[in-house]
């Protein structure tokens, strides 16, 4: 089904969409209640379904499956803006963004672009609640100092959010592609309802960093609660307050990922440990570390459904970063 934006009127909010792991995009899709499917390659894709979208991560481990897909309960109407995908559905909205960079004077530009397009669209959904973001740019970490292009993207995002999040930030990850360094992709999942923003009690606010790391802090939340429970969690790495930790150490990094995670949970009020309503995706920097990392997290998670993607981390140091859902 496609077609306009939905107007205010519906307020009703189902379940939260259920995010599995599979292996047939097709499959996904067909389904009238598919709210969002992504596949994870580094080639670029024509328009096609506005509730697919190509991420360009490659797959370096998928002993679950390689497509993402989320499903809500109800049937799903999706459409186009511009430069705009959406999909709507049992109170849900997905909204997704590529962004070409040369069409904006660079990532600052691009970023600033994608998030006042992205706020006016959601200012005027009755489902404009955020409760998650992900962004995904090329070589984040090059440039020195505060030119460096993920400080840059901060930047720009700040102004392109302007008030929108006054009252808070969404959960959210950022995490650097090696597909055309001029692509920029941002998607997002909201409601009709808010959710509650968490913090780790392990780390610093990230909207409350030092000016060290850049002249914008990053704009988000450790996790989020969504309005029925569930947690939509952050991109989440080897840091302690604001301090990248075991520099160059991939098992004590990986050590500190999961102290941070279950700080998290237990912050939240939530069971503690991941099991298999946990599905998780893992950005592995170097590809050649790829087996040790699951490795580990068959040991130490080993009911938990994950999905390893090639993925450099906001901070040049680590490694690995893990983002996710705790149901």
């Amino acid at each position: 089904m496609n077609q306009a934006c939905p107007s205010p009127g519906d307020s009703t909010l189902t379940a939260a969409p259920r995010v599995s792991y599979g292996h047939s995009l097709p499959t996904a899709l067909a389904a009238s209640n598919t709210l969002a499917a992504f596949s994870f390659d580094t080639q670029r894709a024509a328009p096609g379904d506005p509730r697919h979208l190509r991420v360009p991560l490659g797959v370096l481990g998928a002993p679950y499956g390689a497509i993402e897909y989320w499903q809500v309960d109800d049937s799903v109407a999706h459409g186009r803006e511009g430069e705009l995908a959406w999909a709507s559905g049992g109170g849900w909205l997905f909204v997704a963004m590529d962004v070409n960079e040369a069409d904006h004077g660079g990532v600052a530009g691009a970023s600033e672009q994608a998030y006042a397009q992205l706020c006016a669209f959601l200012a005027r959904h009755p489902a404009g609640q955020v409760q998650r973001l992900w962004n995904y740019l090329g070589q984040i970490n090059t440039g020195d100092g505060d030119r460096e292009r993920y400080k840059r993207f901060c930047d720009g995002r700040a102004i392109g959010m302007g008030d929108f999040f006054a009252e808070g930030f969404p959960a959210a990850t950022a995490v650097g592609h090696h597909a055309a360094e001029g692509w920029l992709q941002v998607y997002c999942l909201a409601a009709l309802k808010p959710g509650t923003r968490l913090e780790n009690p392990r780390q610093v606010a990230a909207w409350q960093y030092p000016r060290q790391y850049g002249p914008t802090p990053p704009s988000f939340a450790r996790a989020m609660r969504l309005p029925g429970g569930e947690l939509a969690i952050s991109g989440t790495a080897s840091i302690i307050g604001h301090e990248s930790q075991h520099i160059g150490q991939l098992e004590p990094q990986l050590d500190e990922i999961l102290a941070n995670l279950e700080a998290l949970l237990t912050h939240a009020g939530s069971a503690a440990g991941f099991d298999e309503h946990s599905p998780l995706k893992v950005y592995v920097r170097h590809p050649e570390q790829t087996q040790a990392i699951d490795e580990y997290l068959a040991r130490h998670l080993p009911e938990t459904p994950r999905l390893l993607l090639h993925g450099d981390i906001c901070r040049a140091e680590l490694l690995v970063e893990i983002d996710g859902w705790r149901y």
